[in-house]
């Protein structure tokens, strides 16, 4: 197990899926947590989950990370809050259906919009207090950033410049000791793909489709994702920067 006591620790995107797995996580290796969700009753919920681990009582923030000023108070609470940031993980996104044929500005404008400018602006904020403590940050991509794909167009380009924000940002913070790593998870089941619309037959045929043309047939867990950011963000990980993870049962194989 490794020990983040005294870390502070901010994830987005915390209310569910992965980022709720690692928030649970880091708050099982008595981690100092601010999180961050849209949706504030789940956010509570996972605040008081993480709070029953080890005594420490998370800072929730709701906040749209899709508005600036929303951005800049989840770094002034934050920083107000706890005086410092050792981690930031960049978990917050959204995805969006359709190719060039058929998809919309609005599609791209709002995915680039959250899963793109939120990223490097709330990270923008976080550098000057992520070299003060030497830390680090974990993005959150997908292996949709390396594998074509003629369904969801936005959501790919977006997690493809992710990974290049990330391999950018590593090299320029390097000196200043701050490490810069990516995980790019392949299907893992979360409420992502009931946001767009799918109902419950057409999850379950989905699922059973995707882990059917897996290697190693399973779908991928939030916590063994959680585990995966959890150990970049820590000192098993010092040399480490710079760097996609791929976590996806071989997907990426074919």
């Amino acid at each position: 197990m490794m020990d983040f006591t005294d870390k502070v620790v901010l994830i987005t995107g915390a209310s569910s899926g992965i980022g709720a797995a690692a928030a649970i996580y880091f708050s099982k290796q008595s981690a100092k947590l601010s999180l961050v969700g849209r949706k504030e009753n789940n956010l509570r919920k996972i605040a008081l989950y993480c709070e029953k681990s080890k005594g420490n009582k998370p800072l929730a923030i709701t906040a749209d990370l899709t508005d600036d000023g929303d951005i800049k108070r989840v770094i002034d609470e934050t920083i107000d809050h706890y005086g410092k940031l050792d981690v930031l993980v960049n978990n917050a996104g959204i995805i969006g259906m359709g190719g060039i044929k058929n998809t919309t500005m609005e599609t791209y404008d709002n995915i680039m919009a959250t899963n793109l400018r939120s990223v490097f602006h709330l990270t923008m904020l976080a550098t000057p207090h992520l070299i003060a403590t030497k830390g680090c940050i974990v993005n959150t991509s997908c292996i949709a950033s390396k594998k074509p794909s003629t369904m969801s167009l936005c959501y790919n380009m977006s997690k493809a410049a992710l990974d290049q924000f990330t391999k950018c940002i590593a090299l320029e913070l390097a000196p200043d000791g701050v490490r810069v790593n990516s995980i790019n998870p392949g299907f893992v089941k979360t409420n992502l793909l009931k946001d767009i619309g799918l109902s419950e037959e057409q999850l379950e045929l989905f699922i059973k489709n995707v882990v059917g043309n897996m290697p190693l047939k399973k779908a991928v867990e939030s916590d063994e994702v959680a585990a995966l950011i959890g150990f970049l963000a820590s000192n098993n990980a010092k040399s480490i920067t710079g760097s996609c993870y791929i976590v996806d049962g071989g997907s990426i194989l074919r």
